[in-house]
């Protein structure tokens, strides 16, 4: 287990500085409670689910989540009155009944966290006895204070923080990370932290999606005529400001169509999910949806590649809401594919990542 904990013996006089310079296995002060340290730790970090549907913890959801600098960067003297007077008052209603319609039953709980669970539990098993495998939630539960404590009351003193984002933005792997340093900031004895970096053009990565695309697509009873590669969206004026998610999410799209083999005209690449009154990034996935229906495509399909596990904007969103437009608007056949979540094949792009960022370490 690589565990080391030294009980507390009979060695009057010696600092925690002192003991931790002692050769291996040697006594503690009789004073001094028992230390548990010599493990590493691995935090898997995904976004982050409601506690459940109704009104009030939807609303806690939401005021935590937009409530975030790095979500929301509008003046705090605009964005508090909008938020908390109208935006609390009116979305948790119709939010929850969103969440509903692909709410784990059985579970009690989001999709995003049955899958991220899982995802931890598999790395777990695949990595052995030589790491400590965790995970946590940016909003809601579980809370990454809470897993990092848990790490180091396991004797984790080396800690690999893995935000399971393949693009990087500021509001996804910065705000993640920004949670587990304000955890550090209370710490006497701070573990010594990893951050993975993104792994948008990571082959591993690239060759899993195009795997599972194909797979997909030999599932399917038709050829879709188009396919769309849908990322969650920013506000434009992110990217302006010098965030690379766009450049990060343009690079992928390409380089998954390659892989595929398929023109620009077959695999396109969209942003979805916009919020609010702001130009956000473009081609936007709900208006491409409908105009090539409109344009007289009848058969199409799309896949989430920004997204580590199944969710709300994947589930009810892609498959649901967009399913819809297509539909409505002249378009036939139309096919979701799953993301990579706990398969086999998204479990070895996350271990790759995980075991490529813990060398030297184990």
């Amino acid at each position: 287990m690589n565990e080391r904990v030294a009980p507390p013996l009979p060695q009057d006089g010696l600092s925690l500085q002192t003991q931790a310079s002692l050769p291996q296995g040697a006594p503690l002060p009789t004073e001094h409670p028992p230390v548990r340290w010599g493990r590493v730790g691995v935090l898997l970090m995904n976004l982050g689910t409601p506690e459940g549907t109704s009104y009030w913890p939807m609303r806690r959801y939401l005021k935590e989540f937009l409530s975030d600098r790095r979500v929301i960067e509008v003046p705090r003297l605009i964005w508090w009155p909008l938020l908390n007077l109208v935006i609390l008052t009116k979305r948790p209603g119709p939010k929850g009944r969103d969440y509903a319609s692909v709410w784990n039953n059985e579970r009690d709980e989001g999709p995003l966290k049955t899958i991220t669970r899982g995802q931890a539990e598999r790395l777990q098993a695949a990595m052995g006895d030589s790491v400590v495998v965790d995970w946590a939630m940016r909003y809601g539960k579980p809370e990454v204070s809470v897993r990092i404590q848990a790490l180091l009351d396991q004797g984790c003193d080396r800690i690999l923080l893995v935000p399971l984002y393949p693009q990087y933005a500021a509001a996804t792997s910065a705000t993640a990370c920004d949670q587990a340093f304000k955890a550090l900031m209370q710490m006497r004895w701070q573990p010594t932290v990893r951050v993975s970096p993104p792994y948008h053009d990571d082959p591993v990565y690239i060759d899993a999606m195009a795997t599972s695309i194909r797979e997909g697509l030999a599932k399917l009873d038709f050829e879709p005529e188009v396919i769309l590669t849908s990322f969650h969206g920013v506000p434009k004026s992110y990217l302006l400001k010098g965030d690379p998610y766009h450049c990060q999410c343009v690079k992928t799209g390409r380089l998954i169509r390659e892989a595929l083999g398929f023109s620009t005209e077959k695999m396109r690449t969209t942003f979805q999910s916009r919020f609010g009154n702001e130009e956000w990034l473009r081609p936007y996935t709900d208006e491409t949806v409908q105009n090539l229906a409109k344009s007289g495509v009848k058969r199409m399909a799309i896949v989430a590649p920004g997204f580590t596990a199944d969710c709300l904007e994947t589930l009810e969103e892609l498959d649901g809401e967009n399913r819809h437009y297509f539909e409505d608007n002249g378009g036939e056949r139309f096919a979701y594919i799953p993301c990579l979540n706990d398969s086999d094949l998204g479990m070895r792009v996350i271990e790759t990542v995980v075991r490529r960022e813990l060398q030297g370490w184990v």
